[in-house]
């Protein structure tokens, strides 16, 4: 009996050392469990700790990338508005440059055609002479003459002259029965005439003449007082 009992306390000792081994991987499988799944809140953890800062990251980048962006467009546009600016430089002073350059030109034609009026007033008045004294030639030819060739030839001359100064624009002053203009005319002698108001030219001595709108001689008249 006695050794029954050992022998079943003996197999008791057994199966409980046999439970325990069997419950002994269980242990350390459950143990292994909570580490696994610590570990995978861990990875999780970082993760989503990695995943935040590349999404910062990422937003920090955008950020700088907009501001690079807004840095190249004022860049631009201030290289835009120097650039604008040049331009406007530049076309005022071309328009000033053409406006003075306007300016000579007028001037220089004005001048031009002073000078050439001016030169073409000092040639008229020695033509002047010379008709003069084709109209006295002409005046004293007596009334049997004036049929002869010569003389005819000598009208013809003169009037060729008297065309040529019209066509250059010179024209005699108009003087007898006109009222005196000291502008226009030089009085040399005075006359009482109950037929003729003061004032009035009575009679042209030396004919006078105008170059378009100066006068290049004076009528030489007599005034009746």
């Amino acid at each position: 009996m006695a050794e029954e009992k050992e022998l079943a306390s003996a197999e008791e000792v057994e199966n409980e050392a046999k439970q325990a081994e069997d419950a002994a991987p269980d242990t350390q499988a459950t143990a292994t469990e909570e580490e696994q799944a610590d570990t995978s809140k861990e990875d999780l953890k970082e993760q989503d700790e990695e995943r935040e800062e590349t999404e910062g990251n990422e937003e920090k980048a955008e950020e700088k990338k907009e501001s690079g962006k807004k840095n190249k467009k004022l860049s631009g546009r201030a290289k835009k508005d120097k650039k604008d600016e040049k331009i406007e430089e530049l076309n005022d002073r071309l328009l000033r440059n053409m406006a003075e350059f306007e300016n000579f030109r007028n001037r220089s034609e004005k001048e031009k055609t002073a000078m050439f009026e001016i030169g073409a007033k000092s040639v008229v008045e020695k033509i002047l002479p010379v008709v003069d004294n084709f109209e006295r030639g002409l005046d004293a030819v007596t009334d049997e003459d004036k049929d002869n060739g010569f003389v005819k030839g000598m009208e013809a001359i003169y009037k060729q002259f008297c065309t040529a100064l019209e066509e250059m624009g010179v024209v005699p002053i108009e003087a007898v029965g006109k009222e005196f203009d000291p502008n226009l005319h030089n009085a040399v002698m005075h006359e009482e005439d109950d037929s003729m108001e003061a004032n009035m030219v009575s009679e042209e001595l030396q004919k006078g003449y105008m170059y378009k709108e100066s006068v290049v001689r004076h009528s030489m008249v007599k005034v009746v007082n």
